[in-house]
């Protein structure tokens, strides 16, 4: 049966996402299109390009993921050139090992542009700071003088993936002066609602898989500094917009996977917290099939 599915960002722990579409291979459903955000982004495109949640894991379990951290060659001190590249560089890292990961993998696959994918297959988001807008890729991509056809998977999926501050975001060119685009999370983190909308018949059971807790079961965030502050800022920044749409009827159709006790850019992941990652995408996923109606 086909179905289609919307993963939520999450960073390293979008592993687990990877978990909980083991589960759905094993119900025997399958997706016919998919959408996501930051890490939910990869696992979508990874899905999109026939990818099995077996060979992701796989790509996962090779994958050094510290290799992303791609900082620049510079003659000064570390720790100071992290923070002059920070600041006219925008983020502490390049972002290309990334982008070339993804190059590599979806080229095996026959794929490297949105002309490659039919139709609405794949969609992900990203966040134009320069215009303080939204953007859906591909569908936004002709806003800006580009032909989605024509445009690089990997590089909508880098897009999605700029985190804030730590990888360099991408300058999308439209004759003049660029536009900043940076992490889909920071305007939608789980973009539900572009399958799942109210009033609108689905064509098929739209399933969304969101790195999180339950609403009802979200732990308070405990601010006792300005750190925490920042911490609590983004988080609740990044789900507002989410959280305000999905009410108890999108509820029954969202598998909320918990992760806490890692972090979103814990790059140095072991062997071990990849594997309870997976499980518990899994175990939460298998549970939630068990009883939903589609």
């Amino acid at each position: 049966m086909y179905i289609d599915g919307v993963f939520s960002g999450g960073g390293v722990k979008g592993v687990a996402l990877v978990g909980a579409y083991h589960a759905i291979e094993e119900r025997g459903l399958q997706f016919k299109r998919v959408a996501g955000t930051s890490a939910g982004s990869i696992v979508a495109a990874l899905i999109a390009a026939r990818y099995s949640s077996k060979e992701i894991l796989q790509l996962i379990d090779e994958l050094d993921l510290s290799n992303f951290l791609d900082s620049r060659s510079t003659l000064i001190p570390t720790p100071v050139a992290k923070w002059f590249w920070l600041y006219w560089k925008m983020g502490l890292y390049k972002g290309n090992e990334l982008e070339s990961w993804l190059v590599s993998k979806l080229k095996v696959r026959g794929i490297q542009t949105f002309a490659d994918l039919p139709p609405q297959t794949l969609r992900v988001i990203a966040s134009d700071l320069t215009n303080g807008r939204l953007v859906v890729l591909p569908d936004d991509l002709p806003h800006y003088g580009i032909d989605p056809r024509e445009f690089s998977v990997a590089k909508a999926i880098r897009m999605s993936c700029s985190l804030p501050y730590f990888f360099e975001p991408v300058k999308l060119k439209n004759g003049g002066s660029p536009s900043i685009i940076v992490d889909g999370g920071v305007l939608s983190n789980f973009p539900m609602w572009l399958f799942d909308k109210e009033n609108v018949k689905k064509v098929r059971p739209v399933l969304g898989i969101k790195l999180s807790h339950h609403l009802n079961e979200r732990p308070k965030n405990e601010i006792k500094n300005a750190i925490k502050l920042f911490e609590a800022l983004f988080e609740t920044m990044k789900d507002a917009h989410d959280s305000r749409y999905i009410s108890r009827k999108h509820e029954r159709n969202i598998i909320f996977i918990p992760t806490e006790g890692i972090l979103t850019t814990e790059f140095d992941l072991s062997p071990e917290n990849k594997e309870i990652l997976f499980n518990v995408g899994y175990e939460r996923a298998k549970k939630f099939l068990c009883s939903w109606s589609y």
